[in-house]
């Protein structure tokens, strides 16, 4: 079937739900209204003893979700935007990450935390954040970002599935941009590979999340054949998709719209240099969001990285 990112991941979830009893959703409004993107919608009237509209606190939700999946159960929480992740903070780093190694493997967290995420829809203050970095830097969570329909399913059945926590990011740029087929029976996409979305000998770009698609757009025409890799997964990264393309180009782009500083392309061009440095014919280019707070509606496309940003590093690394 045709499908957008929204009735993907809603697919993915109900199908699971309805497979495995064990699986809870719980959030600020996710029951009746089905979520502020409507991404639940429809789910509380399918799992009624399984779907809970939470208080507006998100320390709590993901605290009882720790608490739900020590105890059995499998808790889908939703943080209604990537901005209120802050104060569930403390439970995701201080608790669920650490909780296997805390308990020398006596105990897993089977937790998958949803929320939208990222910039695009001029929306408030802590509304249009890219945060992936702190989950990133945290050692035993496992951080998964799709750029379509297809993979958003697959991956989130996966995350589902994994024993250990996922921080599942949705870009609410593309919820409903695009539909593309999306098979009705359950097929999952491993965490941790990356996707090779077009192939190419003479630069690599790497992205992704809403940024794969806008790539795409900014290479239509270009009389470069660029290689265009969309991880998918942020951690574990798929290092061996990376080094191996970047062998074989000698050149690489970075886009993402996260801030700059210790974002993931500061990752990723470091492990490049470790590994493949050599194979490199020009320095590596950083298409990202700047080192501030992303501006309020107005300035919103001042501050994203887009397709003019995206064409000149490709000059710029072209023709050094």
């Amino acid at each position: 079937m045709k499908a957008n990112l929204v009735q993907a991941i809603n697919m993915a979830l109900s199908q699971e739900m309805e497979k495995d009893k064990s699986i809870v959703l719980l959030g600020e409004d996710v029951g009746i209204d089905g979520g502020v993107f409507r991404v639940t919608e429809g789910l509380f009237q399918k799992y009624k003893d399984r779907v809970f509209d939470t208080p507006l606190a998100e320390s709590g939700i993901v605290g009882s979700s720790i608490g739900l999946a020590l105890n059995g159960l499998k808790p889908i929480p939703e943080i209604q935007f990537e901005g209120f992740l802050m104060p569930a903070l403390d439970q995701i780093i201080s608790h669920a990450s650490r909780i296997r190694n805390r308990s020398r493997g006596m105990f897993n967290v089977p937790l998958v935390v949803r929320s939208p995420f990222g910039g695009g829809i001029k929306a408030l203050e802590h509304h249009s954040d890219s945060p992936e970095t702190y989950f990133i830097h945290t050692p035993g969570l496992k951080v998964v970002i799709p750029s379509r329909p297809y993979d958003a399913k697959g991956l989130l059945i996966s995350a589902i599935r994994d024993p250990d926590p996922v921080i599942f990011f949705e870009p609410k740029k593309i919820y409903r941009a695009f539909k593309e087929e999306v098979p009705e029976k359950e097929y999952t996409i491993p965490l941790g590979k990356a996707n090779i979305i077009k192939q190419g000998e003479d630069l690599t770009i790497i992205t992704y999340g809403s940024w794969v698609r806008e790539t795409l757009k900014a290479i239509k025409d270009s009389k470069y054949n660029i290689e265009v890799i969309d991880l998918r997964t942020l951690k574990p990264l798929d290092t061996k998709a990376i080094l191996n393309s970047v062998s074989r180009t000698g050149r690489c782009i970075i886009v993402h719209e996260a801030p700059k500083t210790l974002g993931l392309a500061s990752e990723i061009i470091a492990l490049i240099n470790e590994k493949e440095l050599l194979s490199l014919e020009a320095p590596i280019q950083r298409v990202t969001g700047y080192d501030i707070v992303v501006p309020l509606p107005k300035l919103e496309k001042y501050y994203m990285p887009n397709i003019d940003r995206i064409k000149k590093a490709i000059d710029k690394v072209m023709s050094f």
